[in-house]
């Protein structure tokens, strides 16, 4: 099951790299906005449910497709390109095992604890 859903995840992040190539900009916002949900942690200097209310937002999915809608709506490209990092960064931490966060701490996910030995 755990390769299923990694190739699931996988396929995901392939369609928000196809859709990202049809915006206008260059590769390098790809490259470089990719990893900055990740900012998101910090939320954890505040505590465990801050830190996993925060984090959760910029690891949503349907937050992600929310935003690409709005932009296609609005037709702002800007919007896109945020749901599409949020989108394609989402779909690569649960294809490495990292899930939604809960308010046990930051290894509790939703999809077990990060670093459990299997």
């Amino acid at each position: 099951m755990k390769t299923i859903i990694q190739l699931e995840e996988f396929g995901m992040l392939v369609l928000s790299v196809f859709l990202f190539d049809m915006l206008p900009f260059e590769w390098w916002w790809f490259l470089v906005l990719f990893l900055s949900p990740d900012i998101s942690m910090l939320g954890y200097m505040a505590g465990n449910k801050a830190g996993a209310v925060l984090y959760n937002l910029f690891h949503h999915k349907g937050i992600a497709v929310a935003l690409y809608i709005s932009g296609f709506a609005l037709e702002n490209d800007v919007l896109k390109l945020a749901g599409l990092i949020l989108f394609g960064h989402a779909s690569f931490d649960r294809m490495m095992g990292y899930g939604l966060k809960t308010f046990e701490g930051f290894k509790a996910t939703h999809l077990g604890t990060i670093g459990k030995a299997e």
